[in-house]
């Protein structure tokens, strides 16, 4: 049997390789033929020619993105999150091999179209958070640059470009989100509706919500005009590079401007307020909360929920400001993996397997890198005893930041960043609270573990 596979997921870090990794392993298990295409965060990697798909006896999708599927028309096809590559690999390539054949007919046409499933919209979401990141990223990264060159206020030609740079990268996140959830939507059409709604959302300091909000409307816009819109062939030509992208843009733009955009952003600059006021015991509880969202699913839809939360309050911020939002989740997210790396690799070696253990010694770099999908191995194994155990360090973590009021400059980077001068505020004590939850993280799953073990050897 010859089975060809796609991974994706909203990063492209973590989540694309692990499926694909597990989908090898559980090919490799079953004696079958299997070559994976991963959709990363450097693109696409070992890409499925035409030829792999015609000799291919099914096609296994793990995605958390949209994934074109029209070059597998034809094919036994099985769609899924890209978790499920994850954790269930050798059933999905027995249920690959008896899915229904993929035909673009119009059901699978109007599902493409209107997805009104939880699954669709997430997927569409996801689609425009992937390629939102590296934006974020970059754009952190350079003006935590910027400080280490020219200080916390950026002075210098050299500092002041790359804070620039910075500023630009930061500022065309909420463009691109919108855009691609538009893209996911409807496909290019969407592209310019949705990129102008991300930049209305942008001005108008609407924020994630305003972004998110005028994304999914340009792209359902689109769908519905290509619905109304009938036109001869001779014209046929001009719908998707003028007549769409016009009639939409205007459309869309009205409604952000003077109906969706107001309300939402008193909305959002409400939120922003009343955290900012956030002090004492209120402030410590909020921390609790994010990091146990950032926790609870490895980086999944409650993780990027609460990344989102720190996102937004950090760009809300002038320049030279911290989020001890952003502080709390970050450090948060960073530290299941390395409890688990503490676990497998110094506290309970013996109750781990070998492929843990060298998982475990991965996790070490992952978790310093704020990769919290690090730590998936060791929950898709035992997902009781280390969600609940990696929750309460993480929990604990954000609460202990929000505590000593530690503050960060840069939505992403993890221990990385510590050493960029200007990028974090009370950096000593950041330190503590991260190392308390990794401890505390790690001590308590290997004394689950281990009295998991005991039980079952006295059975």
């Amino acid at each position: 049997m010859k089975i060809v596979a796609n991974t994706s997921c909203s990063t492209g870090i973590a989540h694309t390789y692990m499926a694909a990794e597990n989908l090898e392993i559980a090919a490799k298990e079953k004696g079958y033929e299997i070559k994976v295409e991963t959709q990363g965060s450097i693109g696409a990697e070992n890409i499925l020619t035409l030829e792999d798909i015609q000799a291919a006896d099914a096609v296994v999708i793990a995605a958390s993105t949209s994934v074109n599927k029209d070059r597998f028309y034809g094919k036994r096809l099985i769609e899924v999150d890209v978790n499920e590559g994850i954790n269930n690999g050798l059933e999905l390539l027995e249920k690959a091999l008896v899915a229904p054949v993929y035909k673009a007919g119009e059901k699978e046409a109007e599902e493409k179209q209107v997805k009104t499933s939880k699954s669709g919209i997430y997927s569409h979401l996801m689609t425009g958070v992937s390629y939102m990141i590296p934006f974020v990223v970059t754009g952190g990264i350079c003006i935590a640059l910027a400080f280490a060159f020219g200080g916390i206020n950026a002075k210098g030609d050299l500092a002041q470009s790359i804070n620039e740079f910075g500023g630009i990268a930061m500022g065309l996140m909420w463009p691109i989100l919108a855009g691609y959830i538009a893209f996911s939507i409807a496909d290019r059409p969407g592209l310019v509706p949705g990129m102008l709604a991300g930049m209305l959302a942008s001005s108008m300091n609407a924020g994630f919500l305003g972004a998110l909000l005028g994304g999914f409307l340009a792209g359902y816009t689109i769908i519905l005009l290509k619905k109304v819109l009938k036109l001869p062939s001779a014209f046929s030509g001009l719908l998707p590079v003028l007549i769409l992208p016009v009639l939409s843009s205007l459309f869309v733009g009205f409604l952000m401007k003077f109906v969706i955009g107001i309300p939402i952003t008193a909305i959002n600059e409400g939120i922003m307020n009343w955290l900012n006021s956030l002090s004492g015991v209120n402030s410590i509880l909020l921390g609790l909360l994010l990091g146990a969202m950032m926790a609870i699913d490895l980086a999944g839809p409650i993780g990027k929920a609460a990344y989102f939360f720190g996102v937004a309050s950090l760009t809300n911020l002038g320049a030279g400001e911290t989020s001890e939002i952003m502080a709390a989740v970050m450090i948060s997210g960073m530290v299941p993996p390395l409890a688990m790396a503490l676990s497998s690799t110094v506290l309970g070696k013996n109750i781990y397997t070998n492929e843990e253990r060298e998982a475990g010694k991965t996790a070490w770099v992952l978790g310093l890198s704020f990769i919290s999908e690090g730590a998936i191995p060791f929950a898709a194994a035992d997902p009781f005893r280390v969600l609940a155990s990696v929750t309460v360090g993480s929990a604990i973590t954000g609460a202990l930041s929000m505590l000593f009021k530690c503050g960060i400059a840069v939505p992403h980077g993890g221990f990385f960043i510590f050493f960029i001068p200007g990028s974090i505020t009370n950096i000593l004590m950041y330190i503590v609270a991260l190392a308390v939850g990794t401890v505390i993280s790690g001590v308590l799953v290997t004394v689950l573990k281990t009295q998991a073990g005991r039980k079952a050897s006295t059975l």
